[in-house]
């Protein structure tokens, strides 16, 4: 009877939005390569996909930054405003500044968490968490995604760039999104803060995987929704059944699994298992039709078999309901505590 009934409430939260556009498919080369348009993109993607995972140090690198600017936000009293350019450049202008909200708590330089948006996040949204994070004494950075808020193209009504049916774009885009969130956590050990954690929420969540495997100054993390491959939550997922539908039969899930690798979680266990340990909390729904149950568990069963030690959260409702009371105070609750305990 509960899963009937969050499976309907799901479905009642994703069909709100009725601004999903179904845009073509394309493979997009020229965002990974603007000099390999003519070579068969099937070819290309393969071997730029084993490539990139073979080093995805390089891939998800995040250069110096040397404009950070932090500014007052003349609106909100409570944070501050820090802007710098992307460590990635797009075609799209907008989306080449980044933005993030800064909450510190005064004269205390100690702990920090970094929080990242789930997809099509609306400005303001997390500004509670962030603020739920000061009152235990910990400072908080909320960063937009790419594509999102003010980085939104004026063509898009939605953040359709960030995950498309477009092979390239959206591996440029996911990309961009772990530059970005690298250079937050190097500004916030540059403020002076001894220990600084990450949470992510559904995309947000994948986005704070990769930089947690690939940065060493990322003391701990929180996972909110868990999902192994990216290819696999569009072609299953809720939410994301325009993306799919944009596909069509240009290329078939394991094609797509394969291309999208490099963006996908579990092609990162074996790395995450040779690191230093550090704490890790993995927050997945019972009833969730964004991310799939079979998938959160495929991926929970990919770090035990690795050895990667980590703590587990499962909530009984589903991806969207996770923000309805009374699960949305449960998941800030293990959110909170698992992350001031592990970074005092």
């Amino acid at each position: 009877m509960l899963k009937r009934y969050m499976h309907r409430r799901e479905r009642e939260h994703a069909m709100r939005d009725n601004n999903r556009i179904v845009r073509d498919f394309d493979w997009g080369i020229e965002f990974i390569d603007q000099n390999a348009n003519g070579q068969n993109p099937r070819e290309f993607f393969r071997e730029y996909s084993k490539r990139t995972v073979a080093d995805s140090d390089e891939f998800f690198f995040s250069p110096e930054i040397k404009d950070y600017k932090l500014t007052q936000d003349s609106r909100l009293k409570t944070q501050d405003l820090l802007t710098w350019t992307s460590g990635i450049k797009t075609n799209s202008p907008e989306n080449n500044t980044v933005y993030a909200h800064y909450f510190p708590v005064k004269d205390n330089k100690k702990t920090a968490v970094l929080v990242l948006p789930h997809w099509n996040a609306k400005a303001g949204t997390y500004f509670d968490l962030c603020k739920l994070f000061n009152r235990v004494g910990i400072s908080a950075l909320r960063l937009t995604l790419p594509y999102h808020e003010k980085r939104m193209p004026p063509e898009l009504e939605r953040a359709d760039y960030l995950v498309a049916p477009n092979v390239g774009q959206t591996l440029q885009s996911l990309r961009q999104s772990v530059v970005d969130t690298r250079s937050a956590v190097r500004w916030l050990k540059e403020q002076g803060y001894e220990k600084v954690g990450l949470v992510g929420t559904s995309i947000g969540s994948c986005v704070g995987f990769f930089a947690f495997v690939h940065d060493l100054q990322i003391d701990a993390g929180v996972f909110n929704h868990v999902s192994g491959y990216v290819a696999d939550v569009v072609w299953h997922g809720l939410s994301t059944y325009h993306v799919k539908e944009g596909i069509g039969q240009n290329v078939s899930l394991e094609e797509l699994r394969e291309y999208w690798l490099p963006i996908s979680p579990m092609a990162y266990m074996d790395k995450l298992a040779s690191l230093p340990e550090r704490p890790q909390r993995y927050i997945y729904t019972l009833y969730d039709l964004t991310f799939p149950i079979d998938l959160s568990r495929q991926m929970l069963r990919a770090l035990r078999e690795s050895g990667v030690k980590h703590d587990k959260v499962s909530i009984p409702c589903g991806h969207y309901t996770l923000g309805e009371k009374p699960w949305v105070y449960i998941d800030g609750y293990k959110i909170i505590s698992f992350l001031r305990k592990h970074l005092r």
